[in-house]
């Protein structure tokens, strides 16, 4: 969410206020896209990593504020739980050995933060979800000591009025009830940001959504909470669950769930600002003192606050941001579906095919979203957090014969979507040796149907056949996770089990 804001009381007049900067902050945006006020092409992307502290053990470490005051950089930051860091990675031009460049500097400040957690008795850890994590973990008191968060949470729980539900039904299922939003902070995520203009936006969000799918089936690296295993992404159905305002009775209604995938193609950015204001109801109303309209009218560029901080509590999985760098309004799809990890090449490899992916997708005639229905798309999405690199897909034939089939995912993403995610990687002019070294890792995931996810439940499952019980065959796959992850070897090549005479 980024913005301070400071927990205190919020009365009803806040409210009203605020929704009129939000209609102000809407007429806004719509007047400096009609005005073409927008940044022109930059090629930019970004990149956001959620990360674990976890001890020698394996067990979460609620130590962030020690953590962050001894790495001492704005590169690293806060997030919902005081076993939780972020790191963000400066914006960079698409092109050229940016690809390589980004793998030197995550490995460069990952090793850095993670030698300074080490000073604490902790480590960091990329992972969707820390396997060890129990219940007891996230409760409020393992919230971030920041105004925001507690806010947040506060105004959450008011709108939901009771405990929040968890129940996921994977391999094994679990059901569980927490009094606050603490279980979102399980989900640890990769951020992947790029700047589009306006006349692009709606068609790199669509590509964005359709293969959203495709994504997480082949990144997938969430398989266990609260130790029992799950889906094979389990992050989305925790998040979707752990921030749902929605009693059962609103669900019942058909009531849209915060965390959202969505429900059409759209055709411009403000029309997913616009749902953001019609169908959720502001959590954080706090209001700024500009006066957008005013601002516009004198020849400024207004930051829409209210806006912003409304759209960052509304979790789409492909989420629209505005956002002012230089005085100049920009507009960027935040894609949100990938957990972090397992290594920092498998998270480079994931950001390449997505890029590449995405500017493919985006410019071919035919689009795929003029032929998948957004149904399918979602429906997709489902697949693929369940079944990971094993889901089978709803796609478009290939040809002139029309219609659409299903097909496994390893199949679908090795014959025809990789090689327009190198075409999109050329488009963007990456270099050759960086495309198909990182593509490269992406395929080979395909061709021995191992990702994060798949390894973490086969050397489990090894664990419990050597005899280890349930809790310790959790913690000792965290570790081994954790020896393979510093070694930085992509996790299609790691060796399932342990070595040594338990394997």
């Amino acid at each position: 969410m980024g913005e301070k804001v400071v927990a205190g009381g919020i009365a009803l007049s806040d409210r009203q206020r605020h929704r009129r900067k939000l209609q102000q902050c809407l007429a806004g945006l719509g007047r400096l896209l009609d005005e073409k006020r927008f940044d022109r092409p930059k090629n930019l992307m970004g990149l956001e990593i959620e990360l674990n502290l976890a001890g020698a053990d394996g067990l979460p470490r609620m130590i962030n504020a020690e953590v962050l005051e001894r790495i001492a950089s704005q590169d690293f930051q806060t997030e919902l739980g005081m076993f939780n860091l972020e790191v963000n990675i400066v914006p960079h031009r698409l092109g050229g050995q940016v690809l390589d460049q980004l793998g030197e500097e995550l490995r460069t400040g990952l090793g850095y933060a993670d030698r300074k957690a080490n000073e604490v008795g902790a480590g960091i850890v990329m992972i969707g979800i820390l396997p060890t994590l129990e219940q007891d973990d996230l409760v409020s008191a393992n919230l971030s000591d920041v105004d925001r968060y507690m806010l947040l949470n506060d105004q959450i729980v008011a709108a939901r009025g009771e405990d929040f539900a968890l129940d996921i039904d994977g391999v094994e299922r679990l059901t569980c009830t927490s009094a606050s939003i603490a279980p979102e902070a399980a989900c640890t995520s990769v951020q992947l940001h790029l700047q589009v203009t306006p006349n692009r936006f709606a068609d790199v969000w669509n590509a964005a959504q359709a293969v959203a799918g495709v994504q997480v089936a082949v990144g997938a690296n969430s398989p266990f909470l609260f130790g029992r295993e799950l889906w094979r992404e389990s992050r989305p159905p925790l998040f979707q669950q752990a921030t749902d305002t929605r009693p059962p009775e609103l669900q019942a209604q058909g009531v849209r769930p915060r965390t959202w995938f969505g429900e059409r193609w759209v055709d411009s950015a403000y029309e997913l600002f616009e749902e953001n204001l019609r169908y959720f109801p502001p959590l954080l109303p706090i209001c700024d003192d500009e006066d957008p309209l005013r601002v516009i009218e004198d020849g400024g560029i207004p930051g829409l606050h209210e806006l912003v901080l409304h759209n960052g509590t509304v979790y789409r999985w492909n989420r629209p941001v505005y956002g002012v760098a230089d005085g100049v309004p920009h507009l960027r799809v935040e894609n949100r579906v990938l957990p972090a990890g397992p290594t920092v090449t498998d998270v480079i490899a994931n950001a390449a095919f997505y890029y590449g992916l995405v500017r493919a997708l985006a410019e071919e005639p035919r689009p795929v979203w003029s032929r998948l229905p957004f149904s399918a798309a979602a429906e997709n999405f489902d697949a693929g957090c369940r079944y990971g690199i094993e889901a089978e897909l709803t796609w478009p034939r290939p040809g002139r014969a029309g219609g659409i089939t299903t097909v496994p995912v390893a199949k679908l993403v090795r014959d025809e979507l990789l090689p327009l995610a190198a075409a999109g990687l050329d488009a963007w002019n990456i270099e050759p040796a960086d495309r198909d070294k990182y593509l490269g890792v992406i395929e080979e995931r395909c061709k021995r149907r191992m990702n994060g996810a798949s390894w973490q439940s086969e050397t489990y499952h090894r664990a419990l056949e050597a005899g280890l019980g349930r809790d310790a065959a959790l913690a000792a796959t965290t570790r081994r996770y954790c020896e393979l992850m510093r070694e930085g070897d992509p996790v299609h090549t790691w060796p399932v089990g342990f070595p040594g005479p338990r394997n």
